[in-house]
């Protein structure tokens, strides 16, 4: 008897830990988005236009200058796509970068799951990606694409895409703390990332070896895919089997992605206990 109230107490108190840890996130995320737009004039509609204004830039230079929108009718939307899952990755991943050091305060006067502080950065550049994911949406519309059952394959590959950007972020933010010149370093990282995957070209203008390389990025093949999936569907080509997915490689980003996530959670646990008396 003793036992078993011993667990049930143990248990409750598991639940009640994880509660206020989902309650700590959920304030930390609400509360930054907040702050991101607030005393700003343009307000929620800043998200949109950042995107909207490099696509346009983009478009006009290689779409229209270099021809590439004669490729496929559907290279604005494909460019669009491209730009906004890069601008959550590259906003997310920043954001964690500098988390931990900006969160100095509260690491030294409140007790909680560090983990927290990373985690929260990177979802509110997701709540920012859900304002920007209108956007697609009004261009899917425009463009008269109908949705189709397959669309429910995005849902695995973003939040593959989000366990890539967590695992990026807890790298950055741990190293961030004892080495500062990782921010300068990221962000030319960042920069030359953007140009070396296909979000301005197809993928098949790469050389053959290019294209392997490219694809050890697991950002390539979460574009890559989200783009068969809604641009290109319904080509027989693109409809993928378990064996296609061996054969093409899509196994390893997947692996890639897990052991990127897992190495910066061992990397940040390890590291979690110095970052108070290190910022």
């Amino acid at each position: 008897m003793a036992s078993a109230s011993t667990t049930a107490v143990t248990g409750a108190t598991r639940r009640s830990h994880v509660l206020h840890s989902l309650r700590t996130l959920r304030v930390l995320a609400g509360t930054d988005f907040q702050l991101k737009y607030s005393g700003s004039m343009l307000g929620y509609a800043r998200s949109v236009l950042k995107p909207l204004a490099l696509f346009t830039m983009l478009y006009f230079i290689f779409g229209r200058v270099f021809r590439l929108a004669a490729i496929s009718e559907y290279y604005p939307l494909s460019l669009l796509i491209g730009i906004v899952l890069f601008t959550f990755f590259s906003d997310a991943t920043s954001l964690g970068l500098y988390s931990i050091v900006a969160r100095e305060s509260l690491l030294r006067k409140l007790s909680f799951p560090r983990l927290i502080i990373p985690t929260s950065a990177t979802l509110t550049a997701a709540l920012t990606f859900g304002v920007n994911f209108v956007v697609i949406v009004g261009f899917i519309a425009w463009n008269k694409i109908t949705p189709q059952l397959s669309w429910l394959l995005l849902v695995p590959l973003v939040i593959e895409l989000y366990v890539y950007i967590l695992g990026v972020a807890l790298i950055l933010a741990t190293l961030f703390v004892r080495l500062r010149d990782i921010g300068q370093i990221w962000e030319l990282v960042i920069q030359l990332m953007f140009y070396a995957t296909p979000i301005i070209y197809p993928i098949g203008f790469l050389p053959p070896w290019a294209r392997h390389l490219a694809f050890l990025n697991p950002f390539t093949q979460i574009l890559q895919d989200v783009r068969s999936i809604v641009l290109y569907d319904e080509l027989p080509a693109n409809r993928i089997t378990a064996a296609d997915a061996l054969r093409m490689g899509r196994l390893l980003p997947i692996a890639i992605t897990i052991g990127i996530f897992v190495f910066g959670l061992v990397l940040f646990r390890r590291e979690e206990p110095w970052f108070a008396e290190r910022v």
